[in-house]
């Protein structure tokens, strides 16, 4: 059992690996930067993780649950648009409260996902086919309006972690106030009107 002070190393390495991993990317990452950024020893870093893989593949372990669960969340007996514009809502929610989460998958992805292709094409496939299949019989019963399911939910995925990964372009040309103000009013005007039978 780890003692209170192992659970609060390992939680400093993993917190200083995500800002060093989402501002690096993987192959720009270091060893060392992340022991910097914790405080901790390059050789006590060691001791809790081995490799700079390691606590890579526990950060994307500890996401990939994160970002599925709105996806999963969308409920089959509920009102189409509603769990639509639940799940669009939930990922902007998620681009503004875990922007560094966003870009380590994003690094991650356009690296050419080489720690997350066999999940992508396994797990996320099945999940994003299920989501597909419930959106097309909304679309085949009058319930939404004709769209490629897939596409729509790839266009949530841009939609909204454009906020996140791309928080510094947004800053350079909005640079007052908050940078998402009036996002989720768009896109739900957006998706409403795309979505209405």
């Amino acid at each position: 059992m780890n003692t209170r002070i192992q659970r609060r190393n390992r939680r400093l390495i993993l917190d200083a690996a995500l800002d060093v991993f989402s501002a690096h990317g993987f192959r720009g990452a270091t060893l060392d930067a992340i022991a910097r950024q914790a405080g901790l020893s390059k050789p006590n870093l060691l001791y809790y993780f081995d490799s700079k893989e390691a606590i890579h593949r526990a950060l994307l372990d500890d996401l990939l649950e994160t970002w599925l669960e709105p996806l999963r969340a969308i409920d089959p007996a509920g009102e189409p648009a509603a769990e639509i514009m639940a799940y669009m809502r939930h990922k902007l929610r998620m681009a503004r409260d875990y922007p560094r989460e966003s870009r380590l998958f994003a690094n991650e992805i356009l690296q050419g996902a080489p720690r997350l292709s066999d999940f992508i094409a396994s797990e996320l496939r099945a999940l994003v086919e299920d989501r597909a299949r419930l959106i097309a019989a909304w679309v085949a019963q009058g319930r939404l309006a004709p769209v490629d399911p897939m596409h729509l939910i790839f266009s949530i995925w841009a939609l909204t972690q454009h906020y996140a990964d791309f928080d510094a372009q947004i800053r350079l040309i909005r640079p007052q106030g908050d940078p998402m103000q009036g996002a989720e009013a768009f896109l739900t005007t957006l998706y409403n009107r795309l979505l209405a039978p």
